[in-house]
């Protein structure tokens, strides 16, 4: 395989009857689009830029976003693209929006959420059960004397009253803090006296691959150096034994006994925040991003909707953890629309390696979140058992995380979309509130490319200086025009933000990501920015040389990183995990090495080849490459409290220390 993108062929198409009936379809012809397909996508966009402020100004009615108070001013950009504001003079709250939508319909009698455990245990929640709980667990924190503009941390795992918690503390006016559930305590810690949290909603413990993970504990070994927080709201979910502090811990079932169903939704101003979601820096302490109650419910339920169709009539299903960007997407798309979010607490290959294909089956789900890394771990796999199940009730794989590799697009489109339904390829981000570039039921589909930019972004590739790259071409992947969905600063740090995101081309938000268009017009992310190998004057995003590493069928995953050269100024380093069987040893690194010249050149030859057990990931499972690039040069890595396995990075250290 090559690494050149633009050979990729079209491998799918949208028959009538879906382009028919997509939720886009019907969104153009709304704005007075006839043609459904690309063409009329290409309008929108030009539509989109412009006339912002048109655009904006339908979607917002199209979608039914809720307002107690409607708005005098969609968009104003007179403080900058910087500093946009949204829906100016209106007041709304996400929970409007996300249930109180639903009060006197038939939707309430609908699954809400079904979720397993690690055991195999099966729950379920309608709507009505849903808003009953944040009702409840909405006067049960007002009781407590939490309320409007307060920051709580909702550190869970994968559980009903995680999804209840996002929406209760909107419900009073607070600020949701979500919190990765494998953090250590200083990680809480950190972010929790950052944001000045008062609250936190945690579980006694919770089960990873059989083994116990108390949460409560690590809230206790934190709380003491948390001044500002008094209150402790605690989960039962594992029945562990946990320390108690009468003065601040409160069961759940205690805090909404005796409160009624129904409780008053707080009426908010529409730029108010509703949520902080932390990001983890190349260097520094993470970033506080800062989500409006307008912002994130309109971006995500857009982008979800209307870009990736999702319905009513949807099964969702992702396995990621509730404390990344996936929590509050998934948490305010399916409850806008009315659509069933299926959870599962624990691993997806555990107790059996197939958990997953079992769940699909017997829940039959329809819409389904992935990551290419969990594909690629389910390729590696000596037992899959995909064909032992029916999965037949899929209709979208919905993707995103990092770039994609060929060889695991087309196993996913092969082996679980049996060459027929769309993978919806998404990119964005936490800071973003959604995403950038998308793929769509109504364009043509190929390998590891997104569609499209998503309209009313100025989605662009630029090089350095801010100019816009000619297609076919390659750069950093910019905003033009603001988003709804735009982080709006960081949470007591303003000055980053505008440093980090808007510092380098004057107007224009970088995102850190390169990206290529080819010649077709198709998108492809290729790699963040700091990623990016500069190989003797070429720029290579390391998603091309693990591409090619990965279709010699060797290696089931591979991180590719620059490390110094006194010729070429870097050259390509490869950490790699092998496929069952693969032997590590000297003829398997020539042929790697071959691959990849092979496919870019031998400029590109590797200079070193390690190969390791695992390579370090988030809980999203992205490959963490500033890491490994760290440890190779013996500098210090920066922000480790993302990581799932952190004892990767030791393994790591050990091999080259012994090299």
């Amino acid at each position: 395989m090559t690494a050149d993108t633009s050979i990729y062929p079209v491998v799918w198409q949208p028959g009538a009857d879906l382009l028919a009936q997509s939720n886009l379809a019907a969104f153009l012809k709304s704005i007075g689009i006839s043609n459904v397909g690309p063409v009329g996508y290409q309008k929108l966009l030009s539509l989109a830029q412009e006339d912002p402020t048109f655009y904006w100004d339908h979607l917002v009615k199209y979608l039914g976003i809720r307002f107690f108070r409607p708005y005098d001013q969609v968009l104003d950009t007179r403080g900058g693209n910087e500093w946009a504001r949204w829906c100016v003079g209106a007041q709304t709250n996400s929970v409007l929006n996300a249930l109180d939508r639903h009060q006197d319909s038939p939707t309430l009698a609908k699954d809400a959420i079904v979720w397993y455990s690690e055991k195999g245990e099966r729950v379920t929640w309608d709507y009505g059960r849903l808003t009953r709980h944040v009702s409840q667990f909405a006067q049960g924190m007002r009781a407590r004397g939490i309320g409007r503009g307060d920051v709580v941390g909702i550190y869970m795992p994968m559980l009903p009253e995680a999804i209840s918690a996002m929406l209760a503390v909107n419900k009073i006016g607070a600020i949701f803090l979500p919190l990765f559930s494998g953090f250590g305590a200083q990680a809480v810690v950190d972010r929790l006296r950052d944001a000045g949290a008062c609250a936190i909603v945690t579980a006694d413990g919770t089960w990873r691959r059989g083994k116990h993970h108390g949460l409560k504990a690590t809230v206790d070994e934190a709380i003491g150096s948390l001044d500002a927080l008094r209150h402790v709201i605690v989960v039962r979910n594992s029945e562990c034994d946990v320390q108690w502090n009468p003065k601040t811990d409160c069961w759940i079932d205690d805090l909404i006994h005796g409160h009624p169903d129904a409780s008053a939704t707080e009426v908010m101003d529409a730029e108010d925040p509703m949520m902080i979601m932390y990001t983890s820096g190349t260097t520094g302490k993470p970033k506080g991003t800062v989500h409006s109650h307008v912002g994130l419910v309109t971006k995500v339920v857009s982008d979800m909707v209307l870009f990736a169709d999702l319905k009513t009539s949807d099964r969702f299903l992702w396995i990621s953890d509730l404390g990344w960007f996936v929590g509050p997407l998934l948490t305010f798309s399916a409850t806008f629309v009315g659509a069933t979010i299926v959870i599962a607490e624990g691993a997806h290959d555990f107790p059996s390696d197939d958990r997953y294909w079992g769940i699909i089956e017997r829940e039959r789900i329809s819409y389904l979140g992935i990551s290419p890394s969990l594909i690629r771990g389910f390729m590696m796999a000596s037992t899959c058992h995909l064909d032992q199940y029916d999965v037949g009730s899929l209709r979208v794989i919905f993707s995103s995380g990092e770039p994609w590799t060929y060889d695991a697009w087309m196993w996913t489109f092969h082996n679980l979309g049996k060459s027929r339904l769309p993978i919806i390829n998404y990119s964005g981000g936490t800071e973003i509130g959604g995403g950038i570039v998308t793929g769509t039921v109504i364009h043509p589909m190929k390998p590891c490319a997104f569609s499209a930019p998503v309209p009313g972004v100025g989605a662009d590739i630029s090089d350095e200086s801010g100019a816009s790259i000619p297609r076919p071409g390659s750069g950093e992947l910019v905003m033009r025009q603001p988003s709804v969905g735009l982080t709006r600063g960081l949470w007591n740090d303003n000055a980053r933000y505008l440093e980090s995101y808007w510092g380098q081309i004057h107007g224009v938000w970088v995102q850190g990501d390169r990206a290529t268009v080819d010649m077709d017009g198709y998108w492809y992310i290729t790699g963040r920015s700091d990623d990016t190998l500069k190989i003797a004057g070429k720029r290579t995003g390391p998603s091309e040389i693990e591409g090619l590493v990965l279709g010699s069928g060797l290696a089931g995953e591979a991180a590719a990183i620059g490390i110094p050269d006194d010729v070429k100024g870097e050259s390509v380093g490869l950490f790699v995990t092998l496929m069952p069987g693969v032997r590590p040893d000297d003829a398997t690194r020539w042929k790697i090495t071959t691959a990849v010249t092979q496919g870019l050149g031998s400029a590109f030859s590797p200079k070193i080849i390690y190969f390791v057990d695992e390579l370090p990931k988030t809980r999203n499972m992205k490959i963490m490459r500033r890491l490994i690039r760290s440890v190779y040069l013996g500098s210090k890595p920066g922000d480790l409290s993302s990581l799932v396995n952190p004892e990767s990075l030791d393994t790591i250290r050990k091999i080259v220390i012994q090299d």
